[in-house]
């Protein structure tokens, strides 16, 4: 201890004598002037401090184009910061004041050891690292999940426009192989015109021929006669007596060669009779050794009489026939669209046909299933009860009209003469003649005797809709996608009037009970009325712009129903003008029709079921 106080108090003494070095003498400072010394360490600590700033600026200066990056210190983080953290992070604000209160009572009465409140272990913070990697890289993964499903859409969507447009190019494939087998079919089919020409053009000049000789042996009859008349004469001088006698031959002589009222000669007058056989059949079905066939059916006398005219009944005139009618049963006839009815002319039974490729027979009003019809390969457009109502002929988009015998349950015969999809059929009232209308712009008049096609009626510029005989009547009347609406003479084939006036496709029509009215309907919803001894519009309405598809006239025809795309029954009082809707289908009304006496009215439509309305 003595030794470490003696070299204690030899340092001291070194000390100052380094200090006294310059031999100056050094005054000795008093307690009192320590707050003296203490400002003069000051201001060479500063002036210190301002060297070395100075110093660093000069650097900073010399070095102002590199910069020199802090390193982060990481310190480790304490218990209690931690567990706030966490707390703070789960939302748990109330057990984090409940914490706090508790940790700071344990900190202040001295019970937490230096392990409680000193550092979090390393492997808390490296799980609690993991941790938050981990859910960056859940995020990671749920962002290019969406990716890769946003991917996956986009590739099946490029899928499915590839398919459509494989679809597409297969589709616009077999329509071009379909035209190609159209155009050869019409090439075809104007080959064969070539002999009927060839076969016109030889009847034509044997014709000529005949002709010439008839006019020959008409003069020579003539020429005989006037010299028998100049002998008679030149006898009257000399057998005065015997005038009578000689005058009664030269009568007698004249009626020896027949002449009608034209002056045409015997050989002439027979082939006046050739040329009428021959117009009973349609010229390009002629073949060179054609003779009449047998079981041809002969048209009936066109007398204009419809007897049931006098079974309608007057509907009484103080009450409004259009508002008179309230849906009165409803159920569903088919899996597809309904596209045509007909009633049985004696039987309170209905027929449909529909998309479905089917026809049906129904019960009314009750609407029980009779029979159903399947044959056709295509949907079914329309159908028509024979007037005997034994029989029901049906019209297709397969370019077929079937016959259909309910005594046989079966088709008894199809004809195949439509070279595109055909719209409607009409039986003639004696029931021996079917006419059915097109797509091809022509209509047929079949004869169910000789089972073949007497007339086809051209004329029509596009698709003919609707196609109706007048009751007891040798009359057609067409409706067409052209405009128009013709008038044809059902024994010749030749059309005897057209209406002009619609500016749409007309799609339907219909003569009324009388035969002296027309209705029409086209597709942009107007209706006109035909004066038919006029050939004259009698009234425009319309109830547009949706298309009118079908139109049918009540027996008294007073009121004219109109089957509307606008899913309502449109009917238009002929009288007073006024218009009302029945309200019922769910979807467009094809087809409406009136019951012959009158009592009710049958419709159908799209949305694949039949309303009665009474």
């Amino acid at each position: 201890m003595a030794a470490n106080e003696t070299d204690k108090y030899y340092l001291e003494k070194e000390q100052l004598l380094v200090d006294s070095d310059d031999e100056f003498q050094y005054e000795e400072v008093p307690i009192d002037e320590d707050f003296i010394t203490s400002e003069i360490e000051e201001d060479l600590d500063r002036a210190v401090r301002t060297i070395k700033e100075a110093s660093e600026d000069n650097e900073a200066l010399t070095r102002r184009d590199s910069t020199v990056k802090a390193s982060v210190i990481q310190k480790p983080e304490v218990v209690d910061d931690f567990v706030r953290n966490f707390l703070v992070r789960m939302g748990m604000n109330r057990s984090l004041d409940c914490f706090q209160t508790e940790w700071y009572e344990l900190q202040q009465r001295g019970m937490l050891h230096e392990e409680d409140v000193g550092v979090v272990p390393d492997i808390f913070s490296r799980n609690q690292d993991l941790d938050n990697e981990v859910k960056f890289l859940k995020k990671e993964v749920e962002k290019f999940k969406n990716a890769a499903m946003k991917a996956k859409e986009t590739y099946v969507k490029l899928r499915k426009e590839r398919d459509y447009h494989r679809m597409h190019h297969k589709r616009v494939v077999q329509e071009k192989n379909k035209l190609i087998d159209d155009i050869k079919r019409l090439k075809r089919h104007y080959v064969q015109y070539e002999p009927t020409l060839q076969q016109l053009k030889s009847k034509y000049e044997v014709a000529m021929k005949e002709k010439m000789l008839a006019k020959l042996e008409r003069d020579r009859a003539v020429g005989q006669v006037t010299g028998l008349q100049s002998t008679l004469k030149s006898m009257e001088s000399f057998k005065g007596t015997s005038n009578s006698n000689l005058q009664d031959s030269s009568a007698s002589l004249r009626r020896s060669v027949p002449e009608d009222k034209y002056g045409r000669g015997p050989t002439h007058q027979r082939l006046s009779k050739e040329r009428e056989i021959y117009s009973g059949k349609d010229v390009r079905d002629l073949g060179e050794d054609y003779k009449r066939h047998a079981n041809d059916t002969e048209f009936p006398v066109d007398t204009g009489v419809n007897p049931y005219l006098s079974q309608v009944k007057a509907p009484p005139g103080h009450l409004t026939r259009t508002g008179g009618f309230r849906q009165s049963n409803t159920f569903q006839a088919h899996s597809h669209p309904v596209s045509g009815l007909s009633l049985h002319p004696r039987k309170q039974i209905l027929a449909t046909s529909s998309d479905d490729h089917t026809w049906k027979m129904w019960s009314v009003p009750s609407g029980d299933i009779i029979m159903t019809g399947e044959g056709h390969t295509d949907w079914v457009s329309s159908c028509d009860f024979h007037p005997s109502g034994a029989k029901l002929a049906t019209t297709s988009g397969d370019s077929t009209v079937k016959i259909w015998d309910f005594s046989k349950a079966e088709c008894v015969h199809t004809f195949t003469d439509h070279t595109m999809a055909v719209w409607s059929c009409s039986w003639h009232s004696c029931g021996d003649f079917l006419a059915s209308c097109s797509m091809d712009n022509t209509s047929k008049i079949w004869d169910l005797n000789s089972l073949r096609c007497r007339f086809t009626l051209r004329g029509h510029a596009d698709s003919v809709n609707s196609i109706e005989f007048l009751p007891f009547s040798n009359t057609v009347l067409t409706a067409s996608a052209d405009k128009t609406l013709s008038l044809w003479d059902a024994r010749t084939g030749l059309c005897a009037q057209t209406f002009y006036g619609h500016m749409h496709s007309v799609n339907s029509a219909t003569f009324n009970m009388r035969g002296d009215t027309v209705a029409s309907c086209d597709s942009y919803g107007v209706v006109k009325l035909w004066d038919i001894r006029n050939v004259a519009p009698m009234t425009s309405l319309d109830i547009g712009p949706h298309p009118a598809n079908n139109v049918a006239f009540d027996p008294s025809g007073v009121v004219v129903a109109v089957a509307s795309n606008d899913s309502a029954v449109k009917m238009y009082e002929v009288g007073s003008g006024q218009t009302t809707a029945l309200i019922g289908h769910e979807d467009a009304v094809q087809c409406v029709l009136f019951d012959r006496s009158g009592d009710f009215m049958v419709s159908g439509g799209s949305d694949n079921t039949v309303r009665i309305w009474s």
